[in-house]
């Protein structure tokens, strides 16, 4: 039987697919923004730089997430992309029920560590004194509790993604981030929870999004092809590479990215906890844009994936190159903006003129680095798509380990404290050069490939 999508991923003109798979996905991702903007908010309305600084110190173990659903969300999604491209629908049923169980036993494997080292994992936040409490009550909601939800709500909207289903995947992502709107404010201040109750918020929100999947899956049977029945999980070789070697690459550059945050909360912590805080206001807004971008490239890695494997090579490079142009169309608008209203961004969420000052002036730096960041995204993206996890781990590695830690640390010292939102700019300039190089390789390659299989055809 032909699949629903194939029109989509064959056929239907470039602008259209792209804007049809994009479009549920950036709203999905705009959602997520307006959910930890919303932890922000709410938090901020204390008007306790404590138990903000809690949520932003918290920040990279939730991040490291992350780690977990590229490893089997990214992972799986791309080999159930490929699979469709050649036709082989059992692989996309079985590395769907890969992802999902791999998942959910990483997610509580993940509570276990927490639990085990709740004290070093503080120690290692940065957070101490004052901050100890508040951070340990929003990570008991957040990781200990709501490791396994959260990874699974990720995980199941990569999969149903990876079919084409945007929508559905994007509807379960965004009920459970409005989900955790409506509760934050009567957590965090009806219930007198300060940031434990932002924890407590996400996790039941996570709880209905999850909710959601499993229920869908069982309404759309022999509709979709994402499987979770436990006769599905069968892990061979040839499935394990296919998933893992474009999960543990993306794996990896999430963990480095923690790295890159933790020591960038490290280092602003040296400030105080105004400082904390209106780093942590400017990083969650300056997210609106980077998850547009994330969106936009996630939201077209199955229409670059299906015909990467199915050999089309001018479709693929025309989806590419149309949807960079739009993103950076997009990244550019929002950059002007954050650089001029910056002031009045920040004081939306807090009342106090040495946050507004700093947090200003941190917007600002960080804001110059997305149109070159929206450049990054995409090429990782097509990495992720056609199987080339060693190139995303190449990326990721030059991103962190090469030039942004490095970076923070260098400008730190040279402009203190101001210098540390510059420095995501001065790492993705580079990598945005080298982005146009690869990208332009991986068409080249793609095509004398497509030529040589019709040549033999002939």
């Amino acid at each position: 039987m032909k699949h629903e999508k194939t029109e989509l991923f064959e056929s239907m003109p470039v602008p259209k697919a792209v804007w049809t798979l994009a479009v549920p996905t950036i709203l999905s991702s705009l959602v997520m923004v307006l959910y930890n903007l919303a932890d922000t908010y709410f938090v901020g309305m204390l008007n306790d730089p404590l138990q903000n600084a809690a949520v932003t110190l918290a920040g990279p173990v939730l991040l490291a997430f992350n780690a977990i659903n590229n490893l089997f969300g990214v992972g799986a999604s791309s080999m159930m992309s490929r699979a469709l491209g050649v036709k082989d629908h059992d692989t996309v049923r079985r590395a769907s029920a890969f992802g999902f169980y791999c998942a959910l036993l990483s997610g509580m494997l993940f509570s276990l560590m927490v639990a085990l080292l709740n004290g070093p994992l503080l120690t290692l936040l940065g957070a101490s004194g004052d901050t100890l409490a508040p951070t340990a009550e929003y990570l008991k909601w957040t990781a200990l509790c709501g490791a396994v939800p959260s990874i699974l709500n990720v995980v199941m909207a990569y999969l149903f993604r990876s079919e084409g289903a945007t929508l559905h995947a994007s509807i379960g992502t965004m009920s459970g981030c409005l989900l955790n709107i409506i509760l934050d404010p009567i957590c965090i201040l009806g219930l007198g929870m300060g940031a434990a109750g932002a924890g407590f918020a996400t996790f039941l929100s996570n709880c209905f999004a999850c909710v959601y999947f499993l229920v869908l899956i069982a309404v759309r049977r022999g509709k979709t092809l994402v499987c979770v029945a436990p006769k599905a999980f069968r892990p061979d070789r040839r499935l394990m590479k296919g998933v893992l070697g474009v999960g543990i690459p993306a794996s990896i550059q999430n963990l480095l990215n923690v790295t890159g945050m933790t020591v960038m909360t490290n280092a602003i912590a040296a400030y105080g906890a105004e400082a904390v805080a209106a780093m942590g206001i400017a990083q969650k807004t300056t997210m609106i844009p980077c998850y547009i971008a994330m969106g936009v490239s996630q939201g077209v890695m199955p229409l670059i994936g299906y015909n990467f494997a199915a050999r089309n090579a001018r479709r693929m490079k025309e989806a590419t190159v149309y949807t960079t142009k739009a993103s950076q169309t997009i990244m550019i608008a929002m950059t002007v903006l954050y650089i001029v209203f910056a002031k009045q961004i920040v004081g939306l969420f807090m009342d106090n003129h040495l946050i507004i000052e700093y947090g200003s002036a941190f917007m600002r730096g960080l804001s110059l680095a997305q149109p070159f960041l929206c450049m990054d995204f995409m090429a990782v993206g097509v990495f992720q798509a056609c199987g080339m996890g060693k190139r995303a781990l190449l990326f990721a590695f030059l991103r962190k380990i090469v030039l942004e830690i490095p970076a923070l640390l260098l400008l730190n010292r040279l402009f203190p404290m101001y210098g540390l939102a510059y420095a995501q700019l001065a790492a993705e300039i580079v990598l945005a050069t080298a982005a146009i190089l690869f990208l332009v390789k991986i068409f080249k390659d793609t095509q004398a490939s497509a030529d040589r299989i019709q040549a033999e055809r002939a």
